[in-house]
């Protein structure tokens, strides 16, 4: 008989889910080979994958041995996924081609009648599978996508619903990392109806966990709670203890992302005491005491650690339990238990040795490194960085080689010896380059934070770039890294890449009378790179630590918001000028600038540009300013102004909690006095009128007077509409439509009524996602929400003055602020500062 393929479970949130399927009958075979084969199925679900191959192979010779073709090819199947596992790309790679070869003589034979030809689809297809997980392992994702529709396509023709299930599920994230949103969700959607049709039963509170488990790590956090919720429902039916234990510990994985500490580590709590496996109880445990040690609560950490060991000593040696002494380690660490955490290491180390898994030894002997690198035995600590680094090459896994690579760079650098330090932080950097959204799938069994593990490689490397005099070419280098860290917190924001379209450098846009300026925020100083148009690049300091900056700028942002001026708010405004404009003042005030291009870093973006203060003038007296999020702007041209239309879509009224917006009517009616347009007006501005109105007509300018707002989580960032809150990534899903419908691009997105979210200091970043994520050339939105008349004029006169003249958009915004400016009502910079230009400033 054919063997029935167990659920082979993912290792982390990158690697697809392998679906189970029964095949069916042929010839008995011994029932030695189908021990063999069940048996590697219990070391691979145990994370065993040196012993899952012995059997593996065992069973394949047999088979071979049989003459037995396509259990032959199924076993060469597996073989593919556990070298994968270790990271033995030549292996899988060999294993699966040759799976593929014996089907297809297989079949040949099926065409004469001796074998069924729907046995070798089945095996078919769970090949194809694995060949789709081995191209997104390797970054192919494009790939991978086209062979998982191959693989739901045989699983349609066999019926077979719970195998199409992790097929789509495999889809979604090929369409998630491709930056396919849209797809992604719909995808997922049509997951979600499958399993809905299945009968209450274990297999479907596991799908639903899958399900909420694959949501959460694409971002949709409101759906992956309800489906969690679902599963535990139905597991709490069934009493399905390891079942409801699990979604415990999912959701307690959800609310840690929401934010929410006190609900997450309730859920850890819950899913530790539960009648279930000691794995799942051990997870529990460990994620509970880092929040807890995240949320500061170190005092109640160290009653966990006990229990912990305890649970660890009791299973068996696998992938998992070797992650979990490295978290644990972790943990200990910040803990200040240097030691015991030191010898847990060494001890992962050892078990990863044992279980010929060199993808765990590079863990082990990275973080052991780290823990002398920590206590400033340098010697021993690049001995053991280089040992993981070696590994995490040899194994072709970026994701692990950046963090030695960097280690390295901190430990060389600690050690005065500066160029090979530099060395290692460029190797660093080309190896997030070539991973970039691949970083949210790091292991979940392992800490990891983009604040703590990706941004300071960036910032440090820039550190190195512009010690002393830098040359042009490090000034340069200097320059593409911070683009390439806010390009990261955007692929973090949106959990993928997510830079797409037609772009061109700025640096080969006419910049005839504009001058770009980078301010970089390091630990100790500010650095400013200044690119004048066909000039070297300038590079200035400013003597002032981040703190110090971030401090200053929070204060600033509070006096610009009230409703009355302030000796402070210019004061402060003033400071910041010193800090950022006053180093290169004399060079651009010789020469005929017009415009100025900030491409803005961390907590400057949350304050405008255009409310510095010399002392006697504000910025945007002197200036046009416009924001870029990079070097690169979607295909920049100037706006047509004779061909200026505008879909117009508000609410006025109070809806979904949020209030009435009362000068939304006579905005919209400015809009209509000045220009040829489209609106939407309350119940008439619903998410898919808006839709269907930009894929129908070739409107140059889509304007949003809606509640809205930018958060540095994208779940939390959107803009709302009659019928709900569009969030970002499904707004810009929706914009984009437009691309496939009609040549003619958005040439300008406006949101008017939308701020940044209250106490967050990041939340800045959720405006330049919407701006890269809308694909539209350029975005005016407002840092803060002025529901006044100050709006509706503002509104009035930028279109007054982009419609009537032949004016940049960046002149037009500032023409509208300085009309607001010169009027005695609104001369305060709350009122006219707020409203910032992203993207294309022509």
């Amino acid at each position: 008989m054919l063997v029935r393929e167990g659920l082979i479970v993912r290792e982390t949130g990158a690697t697809p889910i392998v679906s189970a399927f029964p095949i069916g009958s042929t010839p008995s075979v011994e029932i030695n080979i189908a021990q063999l084969v069940q048996q590697g199925l219990r070391f691979y679900q145990t994370g065993q994958f040196a012993l899952a191959i012995a059997n593996w192979q065992q069973a394949a010779t047999l088979y071979q041995n049989r003459g037995d073709n396509l259990n032959q090819a199924l076993m060469l199947s597996y073989l593919s996924l556990a070298y994968q596992q270790l990271g033995e790309w030549s292996e899988a790679t060999q294993a699966i081609a040759q799976s593929f070869k014996l089907i297809e003589n297989s079949e040949l034979r099926a065409g004469t009648g001796a074998l069924p030809l729907q046995n070798s689809k089945l095996i078919f297809a769970h090949a194809l599978n694995t060949q789709g997980t081995l191209q997104f392992t390797q970054g192919q994702a494009e790939a991978a996508l086209a062979t998982w529709k191959q693989v739901t396509n045989l699983y349609k023709q066999a019926r077979d619903s719970h195998r199409i299930i992790g097929s789509l599920i495999n889809q979604a994230q090929a369409q998630q990392s491709l930056g396919l949103f849209l797809q992604a969700r719909q995808t997922l959607d049509e997951v979600e109806q499958l399993l809905q049709h299945q009968s209450n039963s274990q297999l479907k509170a596991m799908g639903l966990r899958s399900l909420g488990n694959i949501r959460l790590l694409v971002g949709d956090l409101q759906n992956s709670r309800r489906v969690l919720e679902q599963s535990l429902v139905i597991a709490e039916q069934g009493s399905f203890s390891q079942d409801i234990a699990a979604t415990l510990l999912s959701l307690g994985n959800l609310a840690r992302a929401q934010k929410d500490s006190s609900a997450a580590i309730a859920f850890y709590q819950q899913a530790a005491t539960y009648n279930a496996p000691n794995l799942i109880r051990m997870q529990a445990r460990l994620n509970q005491l880092s929040l807890l040690l995240e949320s500061g609560k170190q005092t109640e950490a160290p009653s966990l650690v006990p229990a912990i060991q305890t649970l660890l000593e009791n299973l068996p040696a696998s992938r998992s339990t070797i992650y979990a002494r490295i978290n644990l380690a972790q943990s200990l660490q910040k803990m200040g238990q240097n030691v015991p955490a030191a010898q847990i290491l060494v001890s992962a180390n050892e078990l990863g040795k044992k279980l010929s898994d060199r993808r765990a030894q590079s863990y082990a002997l990275g973080y052991l490194g780290k823990m002398y690198e920590l206590t400033q035995q340098w010697s021993d600590a690049q001995n053991l960085t280089e040992q993981a680094l070696l590994i995490a090459q040899a194994l072709n896994s970026p994701e692990i080689a950046y963090q030695w690579q960097w280690q390295l760079g901190r430990i060389l650098k600690a050690q005065g010896q500066t160029e090979l330090a530099t060395q290692s932080y460029a190797a660093a950097f080309k190896s997030l380059q070539s991973i970039r959204s691949d970083l949210i799938a790091t292991s979940p069994d392992l800490q990891f934070s983009f604040r703590e593990s990706v941004e300071p490689v960036y910032r440090e490397w820039v550190d190195l770039l512009l010690q002393k005099s830098p040359s042009q070419d490090n000034l340069k280098q200097a320059r593409e890294v911070i683009e390439a860290l806010q390009l990261a917190e955007l692929d973090n924001f949106f959990r993928t890449a997510c830079l797409e379209g037609q772009t061109v450098a700025i640096d080969t846009i006419d910049q005839t009378g504009a001058a770009v300026i980078y301010p970089i925020i390091l630990t100790d100083r500010l650095e400013i790179i200044l690119s004048l148009p066909g000039e070297p690049l300038r590079h200035y300091t400013a003597a002032v630590s981040g703190s110090e900056l971030e401090n200053t700028l929070e204060q600033w942002r509070q006096n610009l918001e009230k409703p009355f001026t302030t000796p402070e708010s210019k004061v402060l405004g003033q400071k910041v000028y010193d800090w950022v404009i006053r180093p290169i003042e004399a060079e651009l005030g010789e020469r005929s600038l017009k415009t100025l291009v900030f491409v803005l870093d961390g907590v400057l973006r949350n304050v405008p540009m255009a409310a510095l203060y010399d002392g006697q003038k504000y910025l945007i007296e002197r200036y046009s300013i416009a924001l870029t999020p990079g070097l690169r702007l979607l295909n920049p041209q100037a706006i047509q102004p004779r061909n200026l239309s505008v879909l117009a879509a508000g609410l006025s009224e109070e809806r979904h909690g949020f209030s009435a917006l009362s000068n939304v009517n006579s905005e919209i009616n400015k809009i209509q006095t000045e220009l040829n347009s489209r609106i939407l007006l309350n119940q008439a501005f619903t998410s898919s009128a808006l839709e269907n109105q930009i894929q129908a007509l070739p409107f140059p300018v889509v304007h949003l007077a809606t509640h809205g707002q930018f958060s540095s989580n994208a779940q939390e960032t959107f803009i709302l509409a009659w019928d709900k809150p569009i969030e970002v990534t499904e707004l810009g899903a929706l914009l984009r439509k437009r691309e496939q419908a009609r040549e003619e691009a958005i040439e300008l997105l406006v949101l008017s009524a939308c701020e940044t979210a209250t106490g967050d200091k990041r939340a800045a970043l959720g405006l330049a996602g919407v701006a890269v994520q809308a694909g539209a050339r350029s975005t005016l939105a407002s840092l803060w929400s002025l529901d006044d008349e100050s709006g509706a004029q503002f509104i009035g006169q930028f279109y007054q003055a982009l419609s009537n003249r032949n004016l940049s958009k960046a002149e037009a915004l500032r023409q509208a602020q300085l009309s607001l400016l010169r009027d005695p009502n609104f001369r305060h910079p709350r009122y006219w500062a707020p409203y910032v230009l992203v993207g294309n400033w022509l």
